[in-house]
């Protein structure tokens, strides 16, 4: 009903492709307003008090959302309010201290035998409580290239304490798949890494994302751990469990 409704030109077959799904994000007040009945505090944050962390969903996630309550946990999630633009005593931009760890652009090492790769600034939807705000969806200071994730990797290599790798960001997978097979293929030559580890929310805001071309490239690099992200019950879907499902099949 929601595709019929909102994109009456695309097929069930563009729903269901995770490109078709980025392209179709949904990134400005305006085009969100077709598909919610936006509150006036609402509109007031994404044009007035607009900030640092852009306004992105997916049309699958925007399909999740109540179209008359603001106060929905989902809704909440993505939705910008003007309460994010308040800064209480004790706040920080960088909440979790990771830019004074940061040995490399994108690597942070705090713990010895443990390393944070953020290998991008992009996600397929941004939630309003993100703790790399300052960072995320920013073209100008997280999007790396091929030349700084080596860098990132050659740390790694010449840091033998370094046994656990969790590569972040923004989301891993909304990377392309050439992209995390260089990822883990190199990190899988490391002999001292004996841990990678992804953290995501893909499987919840872009389900589409878990092809088989994409499970069948992380089931070659096992052990492999994903974090999943859900945030409230309301995002366990057909969609999601399926996505789930295809992982946990492939013995991640």
């Amino acid at each position: 009903q929601f595709l019929r409704k909102y994109f009456p030109l695309a097929t069930k077959e563009d729903w269901n492709s995770w490109e078709w799904q980025l392209r179709n994000s949904i990134t400005s007040w305006k085009a969100l307003q077709q598909v919610l009945q936006l509150s006036d505090d609402e509109v007031r944050a994404m044009t007035v008090e607009s900030g640092n962390l852009p306004l992105r969903l997916t049309p699958y996630y925007a399909s999740l959302l109540d179209a008359v309550d603001p106060l929905q946990p989902l809704r909440r999630s993505v939705v910008p309010v003007t309460a994010e633009h308040l800064i209480s005593s004790g706040e920080a931009a960088d909440p979790l201290g990771e830019d004074s760890h940061s040995r490399v652009p994108g690597l942070v090492h705090r713990y010895p035998d443990r390393v944070l790769f953020l290998v991008t600034g992009f996600c397929s939807s941004y939630c309003r409580y993100c703790t790399r705000s300052r960072l995320v969806g920013d073209q100008n200071k997280r999007h790396l290239n091929r030349e700084q994730w080596d860098r990132a990797l050659s740390y790694i290599e010449l840091n033998p304490a370094v046994r656990d790798v969790l590569l972040s960001g923004g989301d891993p997978l909304t990377l392309p798949d050439d992209s995390l097979e260089y990822l883990l293929s190199r990190l899988s030559r490391i002999p001292h890494v004996e841990f990678v580890r992804i953290g995501t929310k893909v499987p919840v805001v872009l389900p589409q994302r878990i092809t088989h071309s994409l499970v069948s490239i992380l089931k070659r690099f096992r052990p492999l751990w994903l974090s999943i992200h859900f945030t409230h019950a309301d995002e366990i879907t057909p969609e999601s469990a399926q996505a789930c499902e295809r992982l946990a099949d492939a013995g991640i």
